[in-house]
């Protein structure tokens, strides 16, 4: 991976610093920097070759997937599939991710455009969102699986009960539990397209039973256009 060569945004504080708060010393210094490169930041500098965070990010969907399931599967062993798949749904959802990178103030170690920064991109709850699961991909490469289950447990699953509770009602969850009553099957996502510039971009998103697509919905972040698709999903239904 290429050296960062990157001006720092007044704003913006050293990785250090959130080393010192997460109790993780990085051996690779350049793969903790990626996971804060949004895509936003390589259009205005087209002098570093390096990659965004988006890779990062899908690593770490996966393996906070796979950390949360693993911990309900064991500790909830009379639940059954549905119960188990809406608790974590609200445990990875945009808002929670969010809310976590937020207590953690990733916001303030991202790299962005001048773009996204004027739009308020260190607040955004997508970006938050997608900054804290790619921070969990960079700690699961250079830590391992051991040092990432124990980040993912004092972030997210100490306090699970709560923020699981405390997750508002959404159209995805109400989608979810009316199709595993009535249908013994969970309803699937796709991106179908997007468009507009990075800092007013908009999706569509199409939600399917199987194969089946219920219904489309848009947004300006994949969240929202996914719970309008669950709306009318539900209508549909």
């Amino acid at each position: 991976m290429p050296t960062l060569q990157i001006k720092k945004s007044p704003v913006q504080n050293p990785l250090h610093t959130l080393e010192s708060a997460i109790k993780i010393q990085f051996n690779n210094q350049n793969l903790l920097k990626n996971a804060f490169i949004h895509r936003s930041y390589l259009n205005e500098h087209k002098k570093y070759k390096g990659d965004s965070n988006e890779r990062l990010e899908f690593l770490g969907d996966a393996v906070l997937s796979t950390v949360v399931s693993r911990f309900l599967f064991l500790n909830l062993p009379t639940s059954p599939e549905g119960e188990l798949t809406q608790i974590r749904a609200a445990l990875v959802r945009t808002e929670t991710l969010a809310k976590i990178a937020q207590n953690l103030h990733l916001g303030n170690y991202l790299y962005l455009s001048k773009g996204e920064e004027d739009s308020h991109g260190r607040t955004n709850n997508s970006t938050l969102a997608n900054t804290y699961e790619a921070l969990i991909g960079a700690i699961y490469l250079d830590q391992g699986l051991a040092q990432t289950d124990k980040f993912i447990q004092s972030t997210i699953l100490k306090n699970w009960k709560k923020l699981a509770q405390s997750a508002v009602s959404d159209n995805k969850s109400k989608l979810q539990e009316i199709m595993q009553r009535k249908y013994k099957i969970s309803p699937t996502y796709k991106l179908l397209s997007s468009w507009g510039p990075d800092h007013a971009r908009q999706f569509e998103i199409g939600v399917y039973m199987n194969e089946k697509l219920l219904a489309k919905g848009n947004g300006k972040n994949k969240q929202q256009a996914a719970q309008n698709a669950a709306k009318l999903a539900i209508t549909a239904l």
